[in-house]
């Protein structure tokens, strides 16, 4: 059946039932069904077609990123459009395992910026005195919504993304590559294009895991995650068992095996120092 053929209630209550495995239906006569919808079968996207992005748009993306809710109206987040190829490559080349940095047409990095709040204190003649750990948080908070914004208005205008993490796999050399000042680092890296291909819904936890009514609750934990590793592994299972020479295969690999193998090794594990630094003290 032709996407167009359908409404956006029922691609709501399909989206949701593939995401987290319950048909959730949006309430007669609510409105933005049509961007609720999109939001709900969000997709990442690592291979795209040879159309480029118009700058103009671009720029109108940059705009929509940047109208996200800032913290105390502090504006701690900035975008580093990476348009020189030579650079994508450098930071690329310390992440060979995902080719399609290299290949985007558009590659962004989203930074928090705690720089120029110091800056505007010491031009106005104020103190800084918040140097601990929740300024830092702040400005990388403040960059997470940008980067959510950006790519909700990136698939609104047809875009395909892929977030990239990694880029703090070698923090100090992607700082050097573009240049970051004390007190500015990179939260994530983006790329961006018109996708060559549809994607897909990846599940998720199911919300009685992950939406809690009043306090935490964790009664049924075990029991849900091992209902959503087989739900997941029914729709797309894991190609490839993780960390195969520390590892024995196992007959069912699911998604909770994947991620305890995951951090089961060390990650980023100088990223405080880097951070420190760049003059955050984190105390």
């Amino acid at each position: 059946m032709d996407h167009n053929s359908v409404t956006d209630a029922e691609r709501i209550a399909k989206a949701t039932q593939t995401r987290f495995g319950e048909a959730i239906s949006a309430p007669p006569g609510v409105p933005g069904t049509n961007e609720l919808r999109r939001m709900l079968e969000h997709s990442s996207h690592r291979q795209w077609n040879t159309q480029p992005i118009d700058p103009a748009l671009l720029r109108l993306l940059f705009a929509c990123a940047l109208s996200a809710p800032s913290k105390s109206d502090l504006q701690q987040a900035d975008i580093i459009h990476v348009a020189d190829r030579a650079k994508i490559k450098a930071i690329a080349d310390h992440i060979p395992d995902m080719p399609w940095i290299n290949n985007a047409p558009v590659f962004l990095v989203f930074c928090g910026n705690n720089r120029r709040i110091r800056q505007i204190g010491e031009w106005r003649g104020k103190p800084f005195v918040n140097e601990h750990l929740d300024h830092f948080m702040n400005a990388a908070v403040d960059a997470g919504i940008v980067l959510a914004n950006f790519i909700r208005a990136a698939e609104a205008a047809g875009l395909g993304t892929v977030p990239i993490s990694a880029v703090r796999n070698h923090p100090r050399e992607t700082s050097n590559v573009l240049g970051l000042p004390d007190a500015v680092f990179p939260v994530a890296g983006l790329c961006v294009g018109y996708p060559l291909e549809a994607g897909h819904i990846t599940a998720r936890l199911p919300l009685d895991v992950t939406v809690h009514t009043d306090r935490f609750d964790e009664s049924k934990l075990r029991e849900n995650i091992d209902a959503y590793d087989q739900r997941r592994h029914k729709l797309f299972p894991l190609r490839k068992q993780r960390h195969p020479k520390l590892y024995p295969d196992v007959p069912f690999y699911g998604w909770s095996e994947d991620k305890a193998r995951h951090y089961s090794v060390p990650e980023r594990a100088d990223f405080g120092a880097f951070i420190r630094e760049k003059k955050f003290s984190l105390k």
